[in-house]
This record gives structure tokens, sequence and C-alpha cells, in this order.
């Protein structure tokens, strides 16, 4: 959990509290930091991707990642240069990708050692942690006479240091044996709490593997806009008032309480209809920020845009091990990849049009549409399944 806090919470989401600091320290306008949005989701759909190419212990990566993370957010503190804020971006997503599925894979190894599988849904509420932790962090620093961005990326590399020296000795004992970790790595596959009983049907439809693939992405693009420009949107929306730094925390808050709730729901119910569920809350978080842009509004939207995140994944990944059982990695792969086009796209074109129009309101409809399209999509397929 606390790997990913930092991976994840800091490393992949420290940017969305502290671009208002970087747009109000004149060193970044609203398009370029679109940009360095879409190079860090861009770096984390290579990074997971490139996964299948690793062949070291999941330790050793872990640590290898903890490192890096800290070093890149230290170096988005020490300088001013755009093109090399663009490539630590790309980079710190391609490290954050590779790190999450590493320690994820050794933290659900480890409890199915331990016989601890209910323990699961704790490890991926780590980027919640993260992400309430940094925002909440911003906004105490501003209510005390406020920080600049160069100051916030120092104190949280510093924050990925202190965690890196904390969990270090953790990751110890898997570095001896490379070949040994990769094996337990693949037995705890069938153990961990996101494994589904052998699928009934062995012959699945190649048509249901494709929409998954091509609805999963669908979130991706929805949720993303939100997620990176928050406290923008809140910001120009509610001028002088305290609550627009409070909002990115309650997003981590209830992604944490999602993560443990998601885990928690019976196996046999219908995937693609919890996933649709899910991308219809997200769909009414966003459209709260548009219809009622005041502080409740913008709090509930916060809310049901992060109660589903996790379980967006959780579920989808179910789904696949039922379309394809233990060769369900590939088709993973590919719905992984759809996502993080749909995350690259998102702040592209999310960007320009809040820079021509001046307010955010169209690309908010955009996604919001975009996700009760892929709610009825999956309803589609769900009804089309049991006929």
């Amino acid at each position: 959990m606390a790997t990913l806090a930092a991976a994840l919470g800091i490393g992949r989401f420290a940017f969305t509290p502290l671009l208002p600091l970087m747009l109000h320290g004149g060193g970044l306008d609203l398009r370029h930091g679109g940009w360095l949005a879409s190079l860090n989701y861009a770096g984390y759909f290579v990074g997971a991707v490139g996964c299948a190419a690793l062949r070291f212990a999941p330790a050793r990566i872990v640590r290898a990642g903890l490192v890096s993370t800290a070093l890149l957010t230290l170096v988005m503190g020490l300088t001013h240069a755009f093109w090399v804020w663009a490539v630590v971006r790309f980079v710190a997503g391609a490290v954050s990708a590779a790190t999450f599925v590493f320690a994820s894979q050794w933290g659900l190894r480890r409890l199915a050692q331990l016989g601890a599988n209910e323990w699961g849904g704790v490890i991926f509420t780590g980027p919640g942690v993260g992400i309430a932790a940094t925002g909440l962090a911003v906004s105490a620093a501003g209510a005390l006479g406020g920080i600049d961005a160069r100051i916030g990326w120092l104190g949280f590399g510093l924050i990925c240091v202190l965690i890196a020296v904390c969990v270090w000795p953790v990751f110890g004992d898997e570095t001896r044996e490379e070949g040994a970790a990769a094996a337990a790595s693949s037995s705890s596959a069938s153990h961990s709490p996101t494994a589904t009983p052998t699928p009934t049907h062995k012959a699945a439809s190649r048509a249901d593997a494709f929409w998954l693939v091509l609805l999963y992405g669908v979130p991706g693009f929805g949720y993303i806009i939100t997620a990176t420009f928050l406290p923008v949107i809140a910001r120009h929306a509610l001028p002088g008032s305290m609550w627009p730094d409070l909002f990115w925390p309650m997003f981590g808050i209830a992604l944490i309480v999602g993560a443990l709730s998601a885990a928690r729901l019976p196996l046999h119910w219908d995937n693609r209809l919890m996933l649709a569920v899910s991308y219809v809350l997200q769909a009414l978080g966003i459209a709260l920020g548009i219809v009622w842009p005041n502080a409740a509004g913008f709090a509930f939207g916060s809310v049901l845009i992060g109660l589903p995140f996790t379980a967006i994944t959780l579920f989808a990944m179910r789904e696949a091990r039922l379309l394809r059982g233990e060769h369900a990695a590939a088709l993973m792969g590919y719905a992984t990849g759809a996502y993080g086009i749909g995350q690259i796209a998102g702040p592209l074109v999310a960007a320009p049009l809040a820079a021509s129009s001046g307010t955010f309101t169209s690309s908010l409809a955009l996604a919001a549409a975009a996700l009760v399209l892929g709610a009825l999509g999956l309803v589609w397929r769900a009804q089309r399944s049991r006929g």
C-alpha cells in the first residue's frame, strides 16, 4: 500500500494538486499542462505494455521503481525547463505502471502464502492514500500562507525517499531468487481475490473480447479530464474559496472506500453490469460539476468519480478471466492499452477546448456522454450473452 501510495499517489497523481500552482507561477500554461498530463499517461501505457518483457524479480523492480519515483519527483522541483518536465513526466508514467504491476503481484503472492487474501483490497487503497495525502498537504500549505510548485515537488520527492527507506527491507528476501519469484507470482494469480472459477464456456466469443477492450477504454477518457484538471476547474468556478483544494483529497478518500468495498462484492454478479453501474456513477459525478458548480456539487462529484475508480479495473479483470481463463493476460494487456489510449486522449482534447472557450464545460460534457455510451454498450453485451 505504501509503495503504491508513492508510485501512483505521488509519482503519477501529485501533478493534479500542484498543477494550479504551476499555472499560477507563470512557468506553464493550460495547453502545455495538458501535454505534460498526456505524456505521463503515454508513459504509463508504455510501462504497462512493457511489463511483459521484464524478467526480473518483482521485488527488484519495485525497489528500482521507488528510487526512480523519488528522483523524478525531485527533478520536477529543480528545473523550470518544459522539455525536462516533459521527459520526466513520461518516464514517471512508465515507472509508476511497472511499480504498480509488480508491487501488486508481489503483495498478492505474499497474501496467498499467508492465507490472507481478504487483505488484497488494502493493497489497492495505496493510490487513494497518496492522492488524499498530497491533496491535503497542498491544501494545508495554502492555508498557512501558500507554497510554490517547486517546494511542493521537492517536498513530495523527500516523502518518496522516506517511504522507500521504510519499505526497502520488506522487499529484501525475494531479490535472491528471481526464478522462484516468477513461479510464485504465477501461483498467486489463481489465489488472488480477483481470481474467478474456470469459465464454463471454454470457447469465448471474440466479439465479447473485442467489446471488453473497446469499452474498457471509455473510462480512461471519461475520468481523466476531471482527474487531471479538477483543482483548476474548481478554482475557476469558486474563486477565493478554500474548497477547491479539498475536492482532490475527497476523490482519494472515496477511492480508498471503493477499493475495499469492491473486493467484497459477490463473484457471480455480472461484471459487465457492475462496470456499467461504475461508468454511470462517474458520469453523474462529472455532470454534477457542470449543472451544480458549487462546493456541494464538486464534493459529491469527486466522491462519485472516486468510488468506482479501482472497482472498474477489478471488474474488467474478472471479466477477462471469464473470457480467457488462465490465458487472460493478453486480453487484459489489450484492455489496459485501450484504457491508456483514453487517458492520453483526454487532456489533449480537454486543454485546447478549455483554452479556446474559457471553460471546461464542453470537455466535461463530452467525458460524461462517453461514459454513458460505454455503460449502454456494456448492458447491450450482457443482454446479448444472456439471449
